[in-house]
């Protein structure tokens, strides 16, 4: 018998784990300052990488929660989220490993005088587009630039299209 992609079915194992795969759900921010960005400079996979604050979907958590609280694990700065910038499918060609990032844009609140980054997070800095995209090489994924460049041409969402239901 064909299941519903036109696969063979080859019995309850394929189709629990064809049920079962699951991509990483991911969050970024993307925060604007005097038209620089937030970026953090961190340690993966052995080399010094470029990045929005970034990480992964907590359980019991919401996509906005997790956008605001990674921003400040790994800044050290308050933020508001103001905008929706875009959602992204990627397959990392190293691991094979699938992503599903939600990219918010928001608006600085505050730093937190003495906060101490997540582990693996050497510093926040703040770029300009400019000096970030001449970093390309350096950036931890396609998703970094792809998503500042959205922003820049003019992606810009409601965060009502984000919703945690009870």
């Amino acid at each position: 018998m064909d299941d519903i992609s036109g696969n063979r079915d080859n019995g309850p194992m394929q189709s629990q784990q064809a049920r079962f795969w699951q991509p990483d759900v991911t969050v970024a921010t993307l925060v604007v300052r005097d038209g620089r960005l937030l970026c953090v400079e961190e340690q993966a996979n052995g080399a010094l990488v470029i990045n929005q604050p970034a990480g992964h979907l907590e359980p019991d958590e919401s996509l906005i929660e997790a956008a605001v609280r990674e921003t400040r694990e790994e800044t050290g700065w308050n933020v508001r989220l103001t905008h929706l910038v875009g959602s992204y499918q990627w397959k990392a060609p190293e691991t094979g490993k699938h992503y599903l990032r939600f990219a918010f844009a928001a608006e600085p609140l505050d730093e937190i005088p003495g906060a101490v980054l997540d582990d693996g997070i050497v510093r926040a800095l703040w770029l300009s587009p400019q000096e970030l995209q001449a970093e390309m090489a350096r950036h931890r994924s396609p998703l970094v630039w792809q998503v500042v460049a959205d922003w820049l041409g003019g992606s810009r969402y409601p965060l009502t299209l984000v919703q945690q239901l009870a």
